[in-house]
């Protein structure tokens, strides 16, 4: 498998070094350079393999000969040890459940992926690396889950102070051992633009071995795509002729993973990319023109991200062709009003509890199918369970919901975090000491 940075299509390398390096030197992203198409055979069966089966075969398609099956399908057997079932809603509306992880968040599938790719290659060389990651929300929990005692990798996480939810915060400030959390002082631009200028510093990667674990990481968007398929699969033993998903969008690796897939052949109609406040790819779809700026915090913090670092993957797909995109892409935004009450009424109509996140996915696709007449399956991911924002959660619907035993757990340990600046000098002196 060959990659290219979206700056540079001539600047090639292998997935390994794609994988340790997380971004090119010249702050691009990498993208496979050849994207391969699975055989129509695949596609006739798929719904009679299991999640671990459909995985293994995108995987193999798509990595080649860099992983030998045998260590690829073990690979693959430690990462999806749990299920990601699609549940009926309401008509033509189904949720896939993505929160069934050990961090309950849909971010578990590419940290885990990640964390025993970069083992994998470690253990050849006997070498020992750094993990920067900036998070949101759910990346710090489900990176620090993943990565957690794997031998050789040290973990540095940097969260927004005050802007994640509080269990989200425990779940990535309570692990200690290889995991390092850093509470910073600004929003999570701040957070992922810190992590930039590191990778982009002469003197930290001279002296340090730094990766990333942020959805710039290939080895992030790679597993994303295999629920997508998983998800065709369900639809199809269900008798669907068609599918639309739509994702909720922060930084856009999640779609990203779906667009891959749709190039690897995967039947999708459209893809509805919904988000909240922070709607620059929405606007963009909308207007044509690309406008960064500094995020808002909102109810679904998660995708509170003003300069979508995947944008730039979605543009290398389609050649920076907008009527390409809105081919295939339709945007969406909302907000926190218009998913209170959403989150109210999904849960009198049905009785189902959603985060956020995931209500603003409903939005998105219930709108989308309602637009456009479409009669086909509208499958909406999932990002993480309500009880991970169990405060909002319980005062909109106005009832109390269980925590699962494991998040309790976590939520009664202390939180060990160290403080920080949004300075970048700041960053690099704690990296270097």
């Amino acid at each position: 498998m060959k990659l290219y940075s979206t700056n540079n299509p001539n600047a090639t390398v292998s997935l390994k070094e794609a994988v340790f390096k997380g971004l090119p030197p010249d702050n691009g992203l990498y993208m496979p350079t050849h994207i391969p198409v699975l055989p129509e055979s695949f596609f006739h069966k798929i719904e009679t393999l299991s999640f671990r089966d459909i995985a293994f075969e995108v995987s193999k398609t798509l990595i080649g000969d860099d992983i030998p099956e045998t260590d690829l399908r073990q690979i693959i057997n430690d990462v999806i040890t749990f299920d990601a079932p699609m549940v009926h809603l309401k008509d033509n509306i189904y949720v896939l459940e993505l929160f069934h992880g050990p961090s309950f968040a849909f971010k578990d599938f590419g940290a885990r992926f990640m964390a025993r790719i970069m083992s994998y290659f470690l253990q050849k060389e006997n070498k020992e690396i750094n993990i920067l990651v900036a998070t949101s929300g759910d990346t710090g929990s489900a990176v620090a889950q993943g990565f957690l005692n794997m031998p050789g990798i040290k973990v540095t996480i940097l969260y927004p102070s005050k802007k994640v939810s509080d269990i989200q915060e425990k779940q990535l400030t309570t692990l200690g051992q290889n995991v390092t959390a850093l509470e910073v002082s600004g929003n999570f631009d701040d957070c992922q633009r810190m992590v930039k200028e590191a990778f982009l510093d002469k003197e930290l990667n001279e002296k340090l071995s730094l990766s990333s674990a942020n959805s710039i990481n290939i080895s992030r968007l790679i597993p994303q795509s295999f629920y997508y398929f998983y998800a065709y699969a369900q639809a199809k033993k269900l008798g669907a002729a068609s599918v639309v998903f739509c994702t909720p969008s922060g930084n856009f690796g999640n779609l990203c993973a779906g667009l891959i897939g749709k190039r690897m052949g995967l039947p999708v109609q459209k893809f509805v990319a919904a988000t909240n406040a922070n709607d620059i790819v929405p606007k963009y779809l909308e207007t044509g023109l690309f406008s960064p700026r500094a995020s808002v915090a909102t109810l679904s913090n998660a995708m509170d991200v003003g300069n979508p670092s995947n944008f730039a993957r979605i543009q290398a797909l389609y050649d920076g062709d907008l009527d390409k995109v809105k081919v295939d892409i339709v945007g969406k935004a909302y907000n926190d009003d218009a998913t209170r009450k959403a989150m109210k009424e999904v849960y009198e109509q049905t009785g189902y509890v959603m985060c956020p996140h995931t209500t603003v996915a409903y939005l998105g696709l219930s709108d989308y199918l309602k637009e456009s007449h479409s009669e086909a399956t509208g499958i909406l991911l999932s990002t993480a369970h309500p009880a991970k924002f169990i405060d909002e959660v319980q005062e909109i619907i106005g009832k109390n919901i269980e925590i699962p035993e494991k998040l309790a757990v976590v939520l009664k340990k202390e939180k060990k975090s160290i403080p920080m600046s949004n300075n970048f000098h700041d960053f690099k002196r704690f990296l270097l000491q």
